[in-house]
């Protein structure tokens, strides 16, 4: 039987502790001795956001049913929880198995939007990760960020290994093979990078040099490694009607910010509008 990762004084003393203890209807649990590579997906909000976002549930849904995968949920603590953490050296844990994120193979962030960018770095605080990508060893996890702000990733790029430029379908499992070669094989991280950033649809910043104009655009963008494309192609998935869809979402135990069912009928705008990611 798993252990939560916050003692029953500190659930009793903070606002809404079902947020923090997992083990809801139709959450996954796995043996980490029997699986690969353990994914820890973030939605870098409260658990009431996070749990309303459709993607996470659809990449969730998809990386469990690869038996040697563990994708499991984190979210962004309340700053009760926060504090408490803080002051207590508690590190930031999975809802699955309340493991300590930095513990996983991967910390994937989906970046909605750009107000939660300081949570981002509450997650990578509170989990021991080293902020700056620079600094981070092959013991840390591979940080990789996704969702719609990853169409104009550089006011972040520091703070990512990778980032999944598209759709969550299309490549992931083909990135999650390349890692575990990069485990069989011993190669450096930065030997990993290289290799990921061949994949169609993913940016690792630190193998490009980006400068700027004095009002901050972008003036000049190149990789700074030999065989890494030039440009980074977005991820589409085509065809909705044989892709992944989560026919067992995970049902709270409290209400959250949409408490209903999400069915999906379309996906992106005919429009094209310039302003909008759709």
């Amino acid at each position: 039987m798993r252990k939560l990762a916050l003692s029953d004084e500190i659930l009793l003393s903070i606002e809404k502790p079902a947020r923090y203890i997992g083990g809801e209807v139709n959450s996954v649990m796995k043996d980490p001795e029997k699986v690969t590579t353990r994914f820890a997906m973030c939605f870098p909000d409260v658990y009431e956001i996070g749990m309303s976002h459709l993607g996470i549930q659809i990449l969730y849904d998809m990386f469990n049913r690869w038996d040697d995968v563990w994708c499991e949920r984190v979210y962004s603590p309340w700053v009760d929880l926060d504090k408490i953490m803080r002051e207590r050296h508690i590190p930031l844990f999975a809802l699955e198995s309340q493991d300590p994120v930095r513990d996983f193979d991967f910390l994937g962030i989906t970046i909605q939007y750009e107000m939660c960018y300081t949570n981002i770095l509450q997650v990578l605080d509170l989990s021991g990760i080293p902020l700056s990508a620079a600094e981070r060893t092959k013991e840390d996890p591979i940080v990789i960020g996704g969702g719609p702000c990853t169409y104009n990733p550089e006011p972040i790029a520091d703070f990512f290994d990778l980032f999944y430029i598209g759709e969550g379908e299309t490549i992931y499992r083909q990135l999650l093979d390349l890692y575990q070669e990069y485990q069989k094989e011993g190669w450096t991280r930065r030997e990993f990078l290289i290799r990921a950033a061949k994949i169609p649809g993913i940016y690792a910043p630190s193998l490009y040099e980006v400068s700027y104009h004095e009002d901050g655009t972008i003036a000049s963008f190149a990789p700074s490694v030999e065989g890494v494309p030039e440009k980074i192609v977005k991820q589409i998935q085509m065809d909705l009607t044989d892709t992944y869809y989560p026919k067992k979402p995970v049902v709270p135990f409290m209400k959250i910010t949409q408490d209903r069912v999400t069915l999906e009928i379309q996906r992106g705008c005919i429009r094209g509008c310039r302003f909008c990611q759709a």
